[in-house]
């Protein structure tokens, strides 16, 4: 018998037992707590970032431009004042911006908390195109990318039957002149092509150089390269 009541003094009371159980039902809850704060949480910085016009684009910054105007370039990017700065789709402004025919490359990027940066790389000129009431601009790939009222006194004439970028005289012509030396280039008034291997520079002075010869005191050359 004493060992009978003995065993039942070693029970733990039933009281304790209800607190270990209020405790992990505490404990259950509070975790439960925390993992719905932890998701409210997320959708708030997803709403921030995403939808919300807190965080949205405040200013656009351009830089590079020489001959294009900024007003040209915000248009074409398209990019709105208020719109989530991540959703911004940089890709998509880059291709239209790209579409300037004077711009050779461009970058769209953030820059946070709410601005979009656009960096842009204008073609060079390095001859031009006399037309009706101007002149285009063309830059070392044989594109023409800018009107001027004026031809540039600085930059020779090109002379070609089909100037554009794929012709092959187009090509051969531009690819002497742009490998020339400085002082060279800035002597050539004119520079002609009928054909890949056939390309003519008129100097200051009217010497006529082929290309073949076009080089640091050709336009003082004698025989067959000059004439």
């Amino acid at each position: 018998m004493a060992t009978t009541r003995q065993r039942t003094r070693s029970r733990p009371p039933r009281s304790a037992g209800r607190r270990r159980k209020r405790r992990a039902g505490r404990s259950a809850g509070q975790r439960n707590a925390v993992v719905v704060l932890s998701v409210v949480t997320v959708i708030a910085i997803a709403y921030l970032l995403f939808f919300s016009s807190l965080l949205g684009v405040s200013a656009v910054e351009v830089s590079g431009l020489h001959r294009l105007s900024e007003a040209s370039v915000l248009r074409k990017a398209g990019v709105a004042k208020g719109t989530p700065l991540l959703r911004v789709d940089t890709a998509a402004a880059e291709r239209r911006i790209a579409e300037l025919p004077e711009v050779a490359a461009v970058t769209v990027g953030r820059s946070l908390p709410s601005t979009i940066t656009i960096d842009v790389v204008e073609r060079v000129p390095l001859a031009y195109l006399k037309g009706t009431g101007g002149a285009q601009l063309v830059d070392r790939t044989g594109k023409a990318f800018h009107r001027v009222d004026k031809p540039p006194k600085n930059l020779p004439e090109l002379r070609l039957t089909r100037p554009r970028p794929a012709d092959p005289a187009t090509k051969a012509a531009m690819a002497v002149l742009d490998g020339m030396p400085e002082k060279l280039r800035e002597q050539v008034r004119v520079i002609q092509a009928g054909a890949p291997g056939d390309v003519q520079f008129t100097l200051a002075g009217g010497k006529r150089v082929r290309g073949g010869s076009a080089r640091p005191g050709a336009g003082e050359a004698q025989g067959p390269a000059a004439r």
